[in-house]
């Protein structure tokens, strides 16, 4: 089955105009570099394709000489870089480039923003075009299939989660098999081969902690004391966890009430399937007991997608006060806000007087299995399937 990817047209165009250096961030295996080349054939031009991961490149990207970059791509309208974070000084010979050749259009992948980010943003501020290509989002599905084919996979994908390989295999024992794989060649590689960290067996006991806590406010105190590391290196790890695009986290909502919870952070993981090879576990739905947990970090993942792709401005939290009130899923978006409730049976809710009381112009909705590719999709028709609010 093939799916096309919702930044294909975005990507397309920006190396048409040719201006900014185009740079596509992602998890490995998303297939970033598959994305990369479809583009690259529609592009008017001749490529020239490199590998970061090849010696023969390294050394030539890497000079810093402005003509023996110009013999590199003497004759070619593009240059494609794939891992371009494994290049040293990426960045400054990204810019002799953009600078010295001016029609030559540049795009260039990595599979770590912490290291990638670091060598390429300063040398080229105000030079770049950045995106970041998750896991298969529930849109591109929507592209392929119709609504119905992809409610069916719902939970599927809550267990396995939404990795491009997966498509191709028949059976649920090799997809298993496969999400095994991909996670244990890839999951920490670059986290441990650029980060300088010494201790790999506490990054994996932190990132398992996390995967027994999602949709819960995380205590770094505690996971310190847990793994024998100080609450400073403990969000360290954190840090290098959310910049290799494993996990990423949500802070605490709050305005208007002094018994607001602020300061605490939830995290949750790109995609669900790493999550539960983290906590070695991909028994079907039916027999789990963290249904609603899958449930909540799918649907808080799915719309981190939507509103990276569509460049939507908005921001999002959790809320919880002091004296046990709270909230799943609170978004700021048009100078409103919007309150969610993440119920994967057929539960209602309500939403907490206080919030109600404190933020009387905001939505309120439950997101369930019979609405929750609206709420993804965009958001914007809350009162349409709202099951109750107060």
């Amino acid at each position: 089955m093939k799916i096309a990817r919702r930044l294909k047209p975005d990507i397309l165009a920006e190396l048409e105009r040719g201006s900014q250096v185009v740079v596509l961030y992602g998890p490995r295996q998303t297939g970033k570099t598959t994305l990369m080349k479809e583009v690259i054939a529609e592009t008017h031009g001749k490529a020239l394709l490199l590998d970061g991961d090849e010696l023969r490149h390294i050394d030539s990207l890497s000079s810093r000489d402005s003509t023996k970059l110009g013999r590199l791509i003497e004759g070619y309208d593009l240059l494609f870089v794939d891992e371009a974070q494994r290049i040293p000084d990426i960045g400054l010979n990204l810019k002799i480039l953009h600078d010295s050749f001016p029609r030559l259009k540049i795009a260039i992948t990595g599979s770590s923003s912490f290291d990638i980010a670091r060598g390429v943003a300063e040398p080229l501020t105000g030079r770049t075009w950045s995106r970041t290509l998750f896991p298969l989002a529930t849109d591109e599905y929507l592209g392929a299939l119709t609504r119905h084919e992809v409610e069916e996979g719902l939970d599927e994908r809550l267990v396995l989660g939404s990795y491009p390989r997966l498509l191709s295999l028949e059976t649920r024992t090799e997809k298993e098999s496969q999400l095994a794989e991909l996670a244990g060649s890839y999951l920490y590689r670059d986290i441990l081969e650029l980060s300088g960290i010494r201790n790999p067996r506490k990054l994996r006991d932190i990132l398992k902690l996390l995967a027994w806590q999602i949709g819960n406010e995380v205590s770094l105190t505690e996971i310190g004391r847990q793994v024998g590391m100080s609450k400073d290196t403990v969000q360290d790890y954190l840090d290098l966890l959310e910049k290799s695009f494993i996990i990423f986290e949500l802070g605490g909502f709050g305005r208007n009430l002094r018994s607001e919870v602020v300061r605490n952070r939830k995290y949750y993981f790109h995609d669900n399937g790493i999550r539960n090879v983290v906590i070695e576990d991909l028994r079907p739905l039916e027999r789990r007991n963290d249904a609603g947990a899958l449930w909540e970090n799918f649907c808080v993942a799915e719309r981190r997608k939507f509103l990276s792709y569509s460049a939507t401005l908005a921001s999002s939290w959790f809320w919880r006060t002091y004296d046990g009130a709270e909230i799943d899923y609170v978004e700021s978006r048009d100078g409103k806000l919007f309150a969610y409730e993440f119920k994967s049976g057929k539960k209602s809710a309500r939403c907490p007087a206080s919030f109600n009381a404190a933020y009387p112009d905001s939505a309120f909705s439950i997101v369930t299995r019979e609405n929750w590719i609206e709420f993804v999709r965009g958001g914007e028709r809350e009162t349409h399937f709202s099951l109750s609010t107060s």
